[in-house]
């Protein structure tokens, strides 16, 4: 998992946008985005632990050719995009919350869309 959160307020400075919304889109099947926890690294620790609990990555059962079956299930859990406020410029989070890009089958290359408005 990776914090992305000084990369999305950054865009927000960039656009100018005072106040409005930020979309953070991923457009991977095996990535996804989330917010969560940015203060305490135990807590992305614990997440993806308790994520391979959920979904090992081998299961008899998992009939996909690539054989990454659990990154394709863990993207679909947590999701592909999020929306986040903007108040006076700033990416309206929570105290400890920032925005994760969470990577279920590389390293690879991978991109993150933006949009505010």
């Amino acid at each position: 998992m990776l914090d992305v959160t000084s990369a999305v307020q950054q865009f927000v400075d960039e656009t100018g946008v005072k106040d409005g919304v930020v979309i953070i889109y991923v457009p991977h099947t095996t990535a996804a985005v989330t917010i969560n926890e940015n203060a305490d690294p135990d807590v992305v620790h614990d997440l993806l632990k308790q994520l391979d609990t959920m979904v090992p990555w081998k299961q008899p059962f998992y009939r996909h050719g690539e054989g990454n079956s659990a990154a394709h299930l863990k993207a679909s859990m947590i999701g592909s995009s999020v929306t986040v406020l903007i108040d006076g410029g700033k990416l309206s989070l929570g105290t400890w919350q920032g925005i994760w890009f969470c990577e279920f089958d590389g390293p690879r290359t991978r991109a993150i869309h933006l949009a505010a408005r």
